[in-house]
């Protein structure tokens, strides 16, 4: 396991399309070992317009992980590692709604988890805790993130319910119809997990997604992989111009939400049982702040 360093307390955490950050430079190439197992890739640090950031691909370079076989626990646990407060997560999404179109950003206030058997918390194994998760993403940064792509003129919509599947596969007419019929506004593949566990692990996150497509309940324009490819490249290029001015606002952030003490509260487990099991020793990272003073 890595050693905590303080490399970049801001992290942008690409999706499909983005694997690299244009204008990056002093880069450094963290492999980086958790007890969770190995992140997506190597994570890459280094200075953004002068300001220090970490940059992970959450399917590997190149694109090699289905959405289920990302290792999000080693992610979030690699991240915190290296003394990462901040995260911006970009996703690719399909639009679940006529006026959220393709090439849109989507900033959603809430997700609605439709997965399965994806392992989706740090704690068990003889420690118990329940973090909340009523508003799960940090609203300091999303008003952040609204800010930066309203001055930079970007088709965005703020607010709106992300429902994550397992995929692979695109959804079934009749699963789009049913995510339509609940209200959902987009529907991706990998913000769940990860925004649990960026709770979990105190870390401040919130969610880019980047609309690709109208899934498939729009008839004559259903989602396909070459339309989805044409439209990734347009959002990544709309993405690397973001990328550059959150760094900037992000390290002038003077962060006031409770998102880096959601554990305070969260550990159920008796102290005199805490402190002796087995498990603390890989939750350490998280847990020392509170119990080994």
């Amino acid at each position: 396991m890595a050693e905590k360093e303080s490399l970049a307390k801001i992290a942008f955490i690409g999706g499909s399309g983005l694997y690299e950050i244009d204008g990056i430079e002093n880069v450094v190439e963290k492999d980086i070992d958790t007890p969770f197992g190995k992140p997506s890739d190597k994570i890459v640090t280094g200075v953004i317009n002068g300001i220090s950031c970490a940059f992970l691909p959450r399917h590997g370079r190149g694109h090699v992980l289905l959405p289920s076989e990302i290792n999000q626990r080693a992610n979030m646990y690699a991240l915190k590692s290296i003394g990462v407060e901040q995260i911006v997560a970009f996703t690719a999404c399909g639009s679940l709604k006529e006026k959220v179109k393709p090439k849109d950003f989507v900033i959603p206030d809430q997700i609605f988890d439709r997965t399965k058997n994806r392992p989706n918390t740090f704690f068990g194994e003889g420690i118990v805790a329940h973090v909340g998760m009523a508003r799960p993403f940090c609203d300091e940064i999303r008003e952040i993130i609204h800010q930066s792509v309203y001055e930079l003129g970007i088709e965005h919509h703020f607010g709106g319910t992300y429902v994550c599947i397992d995929g692979p596969q695109f959804s079934t007419k009749a699963e789009s119809e049913v995510n339509r019929q609940q209200g959902f506004s987009i529907v991706g593949m990998t913000a769940v997990p990860e925004a649990k566990l960026a709770r979990e692990a105190e870390m401040c996150y919130a969610n880019i997604s980047l609309v690709t497509d109208f899934d498939v309940w729009k008839e004559g324009e259903e989602v396909t992989n070459d339309a989805v490819v044409a439209a990734v490249a347009a959002n990544i290029s709309n993405s690397r111009r973001v990328i550059k001015d959150l760094a900037a606002k992000l390290s002038q952030r003077q962060a006031k939400c409770s998102c880096c003490d959601s554990l305070k509260s969260a550990v159920m487990t008796a102290p005199e049982k805490l402190l002796i099991s087995p498990t603390y020793k890989k939750l350490a990272l998280f847990l020392d702040k509170y119990f080994n003073k």
